[in-house]
């Protein structure tokens, strides 16, 4: 009996045992079902730019490691879309190098970017960008529903609507043709891109070669239509071999692209998707043509024009690794046949040349340089930003407009110029020239590397290789002379004790040797000088000298002091005395010389100068402390500090701190 009730007991138990269970897991089910769905936050690496992202507002997890200089950022609270996304986390202070989580938000375009150094990056200005973020932690806002994936924009190309380079790009994602009509269309509904450029994201120095040639005008001579043949200069040329190339081209497979240009009438042409080459990479130069098309050259000689155009796309490779070609023609006015990424390659450009008809008009080639200087070398017009900027202008005879000051403007944004003379006016035609030795004042340099002279418009073709390997040597052209105009260069020159007489002559021949390198003038380069000890005394300001050799001169009079060596004195000293009178479109740049440790602190100064946009340069010797040095150089310190073991070293600085004057100036993108 008492058995049967045990096991009855038992069995009771069991059976509670269950109902319990199952209840419990049907509890855990409802709550399963009723449970959200975890966020799930997408990462980005350092270099991903705020513009590549089409989501207007998103939470990201950057990772550690951001702070790196490579990824530029450029303005303060608010960012241009170009910049690194986590970089820009970590100059707010949202996050630091160790990475983690944060909110985007995009806001309109701003008229300008302040830089500024904080958290240990040092954002860059910028004077304009068509789109902008803001940056606060990457907390979830009650109500918004973030996205789980980034939508990030294609990097091909599309379609772009003649005279709207400024709208968003559309994106085909298939494509169809017809057996008689050569025509691209999307079978999706096309979705706005970035404002990042298409197809390639932009280093930025431009040079412009000008090539002139007789011209006719109120004394211009009549030219000889006679006898003289196109067949003279382009030899074996084949014309028809173009247009077969073009024709072949048009039957391709791909997106239509249309010329961006000033050309409402040009057709969309189908492009494949892929380039046939993607060019030669140790020639990725951003280059134009301004073609002359004024009346004077005559339609033979525009044929002779067209043709060496052809040449030089065909030796140069086109490619988007490689070079890209676009090309202006100006008249009375300047017109953009087509931008830097309507052709993609050799085959196409030829063809696209040969379609160019002569505009008629003048010869205003200032007026024709200043439209490239405001308008081409934009992202919207395929300049990747990395790559050197290379203009060829092309003037018949000689211009019927100055060109000096166009010149001038152009090489203060970055534009290098080069001029090539051909039938320059002879002795009986120098009267006629508006502005006489136009070529010496357009160039910032007369060695004989930024010109060349051809007799006849008939010799042309031999000049097509030594043009090519002029524009080719990107390390010239990445560091030209004309990149470096525009500055205010404050030297602030340690005179203390510990320095003596002999090495004190020593170190303004290092001066003299920078100084060298720019042009001398108000609307160039000025240069101005402090010597420091205990104290401080202003030895030239920058509006002092405007010709090189009245610097130099003033270089060698500066005597020597002997003293302490209050260093940050010495920095706050040139904020006030030298770089509060600074023109304000001019870089302030600041090069610091001392062979010893400071007696008073540099680190507040030093961050004055970078809050008030001074770069600065620290240049140490002997017994200079190599702390100090990279406090007060300008971020990243491995570009802006030097350190040499004895003053007889310095002149061996020298090639590198222009390198990475102009490199720095090249690498802040175009919008």
């Amino acid at each position: 009996m008492g058995i049967a009730v045990l096991a009855m007991k038992a069995s009771v138990i069991e059976m509670f045992l269950v109902l319990l269970l199952i209840g419990t897991c049907g509890t855990k089910e409802v709550t399963k079902k009723n449970k959200k769905p975890k966020f799930s936050v997408p990462q980005i690496n350092c270099d991903v730019k705020a513009g590549k992202i089409i989501n207007p507002e998103f939470i990201a997890k950057c990772p550690a490691g951001c702070q790196d200089p490579k990824y530029h950022v450029y303005g303060t609270d608010i960012y241009a879309s170009y910049s690194s996304v986590c970089g820009a986390a970590v100059h707010s202070g949202v996050v630091d190098n160790s990475g983690g989580r944060i909110l985007v938000r995009k806001v309109a375009g701003q008229s300008g970017y302040k830089g500024s150094y904080s958290n240990g990056i040092r954002s860059l200005s910028l004077p304009r960008w068509r789109e902008s973020f803001i940056i606060s932690e990457g907390k979830q806002k009650r109500g918004m529903i973030y996205p789980s994936t980034l939508e990030y924009s294609s990097p091909k190309s599309s379609v772009a609507k003649a005279d709207e380079t400024t709208k968003p790009y559309q994106k085909s994602i298939t494509t169809s043709l017809s057996t008689t009509t050569t025509q691209a269309r999307t079978t999706t509904q096309p979705e706005p891109l970035s404002t990042t450029p298409k197809p390639w994201t932009p280093l930025d120095t431009t040079t412009t070669f000008t090539i002139t040639a007789r011209l006719q005008s109120t004394g211009h001579r009549i030219r000889d239509m006679g006898f003289r043949s196109t067949a003279a200069y382009a030899g074996n040329h084949s014309i028809a071999q173009a247009h077969t190339a073009g024709e072949t081209d048009s039957w391709k497979l791909g997106l239509a692209l249309l010329d961006t240009g000033s050309r409402p009438n040009e057709e969309l042409k189908t492009r494949s998707l892929e380039p046939a080459s993607k060019g030669d990479p140790n020639c990725k130069i951003d280059l134009t043509f301004l073609i002359d098309g004024s009346w004077s050259i005559g339609k033979r000689r525009f044929r002779i024009q067209k043709q060496f155009l052809k040449d030089v796309s065909q030796a140069l490779d086109i490619g988007p690794a490689g070079p890209l070609l676009g090309i202006v023609q100006y008249g009375d006015n300047p017109s953009m046949e087509f931008n830097l990424k309507t052709h993609v390659d050799s085959r196409d450009l030829k063809a696209a040349i040969e379609k160019i008809s002569q505009k008629g008009g003048l010869s205003n080639v200032g007026r024709a340089l200043s439209f490239v200087t405001k308008n081409f070398f934009s992202n919207t017009n395929g300049n990747r930003g990395g790559a050197p900027n290379v203009a060829i202008v092309m003037v018949d005879g000689w211009p019927t407009d100055k060109v000096e000051e166009a010149s001038r403007l152009a090489r203060e944004s970055g534009i290098n110029i080069f001029f090539i003379t051909i039938e320059g006016a002879v002795e009986n035609e120098k009267h006629n020239v508006i502005e006489p030795n136009f070529v010496d004042k357009a160039v910032c340099r007369q060695n004989g590397f930024y010109s060349l002279k051809v007799l006849s418009w008939f010799s042309l073709h031999k000049i097509v290789q030594p043009l090519v390997k002029r524009i080719c040597d990107t390390n010239r052209l990445a560091c030209s002379k004309t990149c470096l105009n525009s500055a205010d260069i404050g030297f602030v020159i340690d005179g203390s004790s510990s320095v003596g007489t002999g090495n004190f002559r020593t170190l303004l021949q290092f001066v003299a040797n920078v100084s060298k390198e720019f042009e001398i003038s108000d609307t160039d380069t000025r240069i101005g000088a402090v010597q420091y000890t205990y104290e401080q005394r202003l030895e030239f300001g920058f509006d002092k000298y405007n010709t090189k050799q009245d610097l130099l001169n003033a270089i060698k009079r500066v005597n020597y002091w002997s003293g302490g060596t209050s260093t940050g004195a010495a920095i706050n000293y040139a904020l006030e005395h030298l770089f509060k009178k600074s023109k304000p479109n001019k870089r302030k740049l600041m090069i610091l010389i001392t062979d010893g440790r400071s007696y008073d602190d540099v680190r507040i100064p030093a961050m004055a100068a970078h809050q008030n946009g001074v770069i600065t340069y620290s240049i140490g010797i002997a017994w200079a402390a190599l702390d100090e040095l990279e406090v007060i150089a300008t971020h990243p310190t491995k570009d802006h500090s030097f350190f040499v073991d004895e003053f007889d070293d310095l002149y061996k600085s020298v090639p590198k701190i222009i390198q990475n004057i102009c490199t720095e100036f090249n690498s802040q993108p175009r919008n």
